[in-house]
């Protein structure tokens, strides 16, 4: 990919993506060819404002977690009705850094 393709998608992408890897998606972004490049624009990543009004409304039957492709998780939530109310008011705190390494770990998958 070229400079201007690169600074495109991260100012598109930039804030449902962890800030600390910002600079090395940069470089894997550089050394990346231009199929790779089309497969990261075809993709669609997860808005970390959505996810966390998807958690406030469905957290306590774990859709949240089965979005983010915690399905373990997201049964024991679903059982446990959120644990109780506890773990699904711990997961609005939560989501947004999960929502993001989610979206990392989905470009790394392309990248990679």
């Amino acid at each position: 990919m070229d400079a201007n393709q690169i600074d495109q998608f991260l100012a598109l992408n930039s804030e449902n993506l962890p800030e600390e890897k910002i600079n090395e998606l940069r470089e894997l972004l550089a050394d990346a060819d231009d199929n790779k490049a089309n497969l990261l624009n075809a993709i669609s990543l997860k808005g970390k404002t959505m996810m966390l009004i998807i958690s406030i409304f469905l957290g306590s039957y774990g859709v949240d977690r089965f979005m983010l492709g915690d399905t373990t998780n997201g049964v024991i939530k679903l059982l446990t009705c959120g644990g109780c109310g506890i773990w699904t008011i711990i997961d609005w705190f939560k989501v947004g850094d999960m929502t993001k390494q989610y979206n990392y770990k989905k470009i790394m998958e392309v990248l990679g």
